[in-house]
């Protein structure tokens, strides 16, 4: 019988499920909808497996390498503490860094790429979520929501529960009546449970987690002081008491998730300009692959594939142009707004535009190593760096944990033993003393500033490589330039003529060994096969090679044994062999077109400035008239310009050097902080702590001005954080400051250096 009725029961009223990719409801032992959500499905498994936390690590070499990670989750000072701690505990890690303003960490191990794995694990342990860096919009997008509908629930019920509050206010028991008293506290806990519940899980699971690892972070006094608030005013209800907070609980709720949701804006608009740059690399690209063409995502791409650029695209990888014409908006790698007509043969970069016409380009490097990835990973080095205030910032949240809640316990005792205050009185007091102290604003009075200037400055071209120079530009009081290559564009062109075959060869084959401007041009101005030479080079002098027992020597007059000065400015080297001179080649370099102006905004700004050349006297007095700078010095050695860069700085003197970060790298390294101009290609091999891109000067003023203001606003930050906790904590001890209050405050000093911040972003370019 029983057989009989399962079998008579309908086929139609089989148990649905539903899809595992989109949700549809499918027939009963089915897992997908369609075929398309299945292979999105397996595509999506396939990915996840291929690409964990140890695929996105970067390789740095000798067994080093780093990872950088967006998290979810952070909201004060003490998450940053937890998380570094955590990974610094780490089999081998060298460096731990978490930036509160964008939500990032970055670590450096020494050991297997797998460990990357372990790593992550450690930090996702303490409650925080962690994802790749290109997948940043979907995690604070879904944040976004998820506080919104916390704000949306605990914005409705407070709306309620003042109704039912206004109507205890207005009267007293005895015109009330205590039955009617204890129904409308009864249902305002019928509202304010679920509401506390639900609305407090931003607080309560952070919480949760990193007490879970016997840590703590700004959501646990938070959570505590919620939870206090709650359950006495649970227990006056269930006795019968007049201390009743409902009301409060519920406002402190909805006032900290709105100050948490306008946090989580503003940092999400303080790193726009680094996501922008990583949706560059989202996508699919055209691949030619056996006689066809195939989608393939961008970060996939390999060297040596080809791929195919609409009109209208933008390039996904680095390469080398193969067929076609066409012209490119390179302003994101170079800072010029002038598109640049690019052809076969032609160097293209990943994420600028292709405008005029299809292209074929020949991939170079894998999207991970692309150029554009390596100018993210310069952000993330300028957005992280610990300067002497983020050291301060951090020290201070260190002390925050144990100064809140001993605060809080004194404030409770303080009131109930020495006032002789209810102890719900007291306890009301503690909780407003627990909301109202937050490290918040501390914490992000640097990190939101350096994510600020950093995007800034990488509009116009000019990339931080060091994550303390904005600090170090801002108290220089002097500029010492280079002239090759800084001053000038550093393109010579041999101008000379009728030079003998042999001696030419000879010349050319010994500056191909040489990356120094003149050398470059005089080894791309020769046709032709060049000679095997074993070539040593002697920095700022030049360069010496032996052939048929012979001594050649390539440079300036001095390094040939050459007496006396040349007659005319002109750029020139010579060569010599045992010692006579042989051949001279003469050149031409254009000033930069800005140097003058460059020079004059340097000096409105307050700023002396200085040229140093290895070049002879005659070129140096030349140039450093053309540019506006009354003082130079000539025929410096490289260890001489080092000399006087010791030399200002023991007079007291902050020295910034300008540079072509190749020849005058030991300078560079001397000077208080360096700024050179870079081509695409040097980006990453540059010395320098700042590098910036096209044929003008003005980045160097630009860079100033907003590392100064940067510093300016990091100090007034420093300042409103300082005296927001001066005043407000001890007004909330002595019972001045109610907990709806405390909870508007503490929002408000973190909106209020927030907004401050953003003032970066009014200043006027000049």
């Amino acid at each position: 019988m029983e057989s009989a009725a399962i079998s008579a029961q309908p086929t139609s009223d089989r148990t649905l499920g539903v899809c595992l990719h989109c949700g549809t409801a499918v027939p009963e032992g089915a897992d997908f909808c369609c075929s398309g959500c299945e292979a999105a499905h397996s595509a999506s498994e396939a990915m996840s497996e291929q690409f964990g936390f140890a695929a996105l690590a970067h390789d740095l070499g000798d067994d080093e390498h780093s990872l950088t990670l967006g998290v979810e989750g952070i909201h004060c000072a003490s998450c940053i503490r937890l998380i570094e701690n955590a990974l610094a505990a780490g089999e081998g890690v060298s460096q731990a860094r978490v930036n509160m303003s964008t939500e990032r960490m970055t670590v450096r191990w020494h050991g297997p790429k797998e460990r990357a794995d372990a790593l992550a694990s450690s930090v996702t342990k303490l409650g925080y979520k962690l994802h790749a860096l290109t997948d940043e919009a979907a995690p604070q997008t879904d944040q976004e929501k998820r506080l919104l509908r916390a704000i949306a629930v605990s914005g409705f019920a407070a709306a309620n529960m003042m109704l039912l509050s206004m109507g205890l206010w207005a009267s007293t028991t005895e015109t009330m009546g205590m039955a009617t008293r204890e129904l409308m506290h009864w249902i305002s806990a019928l509202i304010a449970m679920p509401t506390v519940v639900y609305a407090g899980q931003p607080f309560f699971s952070s919480a949760l987690g990193v007490l879970k690892e016997r840590h703590t972070n700004m959501d646990v006094p938070i959570s505590l002081a919620v939870i206090l608030a709650t359950a006495m005013s649970l227990f006056e209800t269930m006795n019968k008491g007049e201390h009743v907070y409902f009301d409060s609980a519920v406002m402190l709720l909805f006032f900290l998730l709105i100050g948490r949701y306008l946090d989580a804006r503003a940092k999400g608009k303080a790193r726009t300009s680094a996501v922008q740059l990583l949706g560059r690399l989202q996508g699919f690209a055209t691949v030619e692959e056996a006689g066809k063409t195939v989608q393939m995502p961008m970060r996939d791409l390999r060297e040596g594939m080809m791929v195919r650029v609409a009109m209208g695209e933008n390039i996904p990888a680095d390469g080398v142009v193969v067929s076609g014409a066409s012209s490119a908006d390179l302003s994101l790698i170079t800072g010029e707004t002038v598109p640049e007509s690019i052809g076969e043969g032609s160097e293209v970069f990943a994420g600028t535009l292709n405008i005029s016409a299809p292209i074929r380009v020949q991939v170079s490097k894998a999207s991970e190593k692309s150029l554009l990835s390596e100018i993210v990973k310069l952000m993330e080095v300028a957005e992280q760096g610990q300067s002497q205030y983020v050291r301060l910032a951090d020290a201070a949240a260190r002390l925050y944990t144990p100064v809140i809640h001993s605060m809080g316990a004194l404030t409770f005792l303080g009131w109930w033993l020495i006032m002789q205050a209810p102890w719900q009185v007291s306890l009301l007091n503690a909780v407003t003393v627990l909301i109202i102290t937050c490290p918040c604003a501390l914490g992000l009075a640097v990190p939101v500033v350096q994510v600020l200037a950093s995007g800034r400055l990488m509009k116009r071209g000019i990339l931080l490589k060091s994550g303390d120079a904005l600090e170090k530009m801002a108290h220089i009081d002097r500029v010492v330039f280079d002239k090759t290559g800084t001053l000038t564009l550093g393109r010579p062109t041999l101008i000379s003529s009728d030079h003998d075959q042999k001696f030419y060869e000879l010349a050319a084959s010994m500056a191909s060994h040489s990356k120094h401007p003149l050398s470059v041009a005089l080894a791309d101005s020769f046709e032709g096969p060049l000679v095997e030479l074993e070539v040593a080079e002697s920095q700022g002098q030049g360069l010496a090679a032996q052939f048929d027992d012979s001594e050649l020597r390539l440079g300036s007059r001095k390094w040939c044994g050459i007496e006396g000065d040349a007659e005319d400015a002109a750029l020139e080297i010579w060569l010599s062999v045992d010692g006579a001179a042989k051949e001279r080649f003469v050149f031409a370099d254009q000033l930069r077109p800005d140097a003058a102006e460059a020079v004059a905004s340097l000096k409105d700004a307050g700023l002396d400035v200085e040229l140093l050349s290895g070049d002879r006297k005659t070129v140096a007095r030349q140039v450093a008239a053309n540019a506006g700078i009354e003082e130079f010095s000539a025929e410096v050695s490289p260890v001489q310009k080092c000399d006087r860069l010791k030399s200002l700085q023991s007079k007291g003197h902050s020295v910034m050097m300008a540079g072509d970060g190749l020849n005058d790298a030991a300078a560079m390294a001397f000077a208080d902080v360096s700024i050179s101009p870079a081509s695409a290609v040097d980006i990453t091999q540059n010395t320098a702590d700042v590098v910036f891109q096209g044929d003008e000067l003005a980045p160097i003023a630009s860079s100033y001005v907003t590392a100064r203001k940067a510093m300016s606003l990091v100090k007034q930050n420093f300042a409103l954080a300082v005296v927001y906790n001066i005043v407000a904590i001890p007004l909330a001890i002595m019972g001045h400051v109610t907990p709806l209050v405390a909870a508007i405050a503490m929002s408000g000093s973190s909106l209020v250096v927030i907004l401050n911040s953003f003032r970066l972003n009014m200043m006027r370019d000049k």
